[in-house]
């Protein structure tokens, strides 16, 4: 089995000058790519819920922080991904083009999602894009590079050996007058 990884890390903010009564918005955008993405298809999620094996846990973390040799962090989101396997007969849940009886529910941020193909239950999943505010007066007057670290993490399930993967991302330049 392969190796999973943290794809390139985005960073998207709204304008490059702030001032220092705004709040600051950036976006942080990843994927988690490899082994984990790909073992979780119908096929495992089916073997996995006939097991017994009918919860999938993600705790992910993202530090944002300046740049420079002494980095000091601005903000961090702890938080997690569940995945509920779960086996319905609800007539509004079937894909006309089999008789799929095992389904999957994604909670971010405890909202459930429940999508009808293996691609869009793993963009639920894997794909990230976390808004992170912070006021720009906690970095004060002039020029600074904001940096990002993503991590995630996740336990042993029939599909897939627990591991963790982290990236850092490219760093970004605002100015606050």
């Amino acid at each position: 089995m392969g190796e999973s990884s943290i794809s390139e890390i985005d960073l998207l903010k709204n304008k490059d000058e702030f001032s220092s009564d705004e709040n600051i918005t950036i976006n942080v955008k990843f994927t988690v790519r490899g082994a984990i993405r790909d073992a979780f298809t119908e096929k495992n999620w089916t073997a996995a819920y006939n097991k017994n094996d009918n919860t999938f846990k993600m705790k992910y973390g993202i530090k944002l922080h300046t740049g420079g040799l002494r980095k000091h962090e601005i903000k961090s989101i702890d938080s997690y991904r569940k995945a509920a396997i779960f086996w319905t007969r609800n007539p509004k849940l079937v894909n006309p083009m089999k008789k799929k009886r095992v389904w999957v529910q994604v909670a971010k941020n405890f909202e459930p999602f429940i999508r009808l193909t293996e691609e869009a239950v793993r963009e639920e999943l894997f794909d990230f894009d976390e808004k992170i505010s912070f006021k720009a007066s906690e970095l004060g007057e002039g020029k600074h590079k904001i940096g990002a670290e993503a991590s995630a993490s996740w336990q042993k399930h029939d599909y897939i050996p627990a591991s963790n993967v982290k990236n850092h991302a490219k760093e970004i330049e605002i100015k606050i007058n």
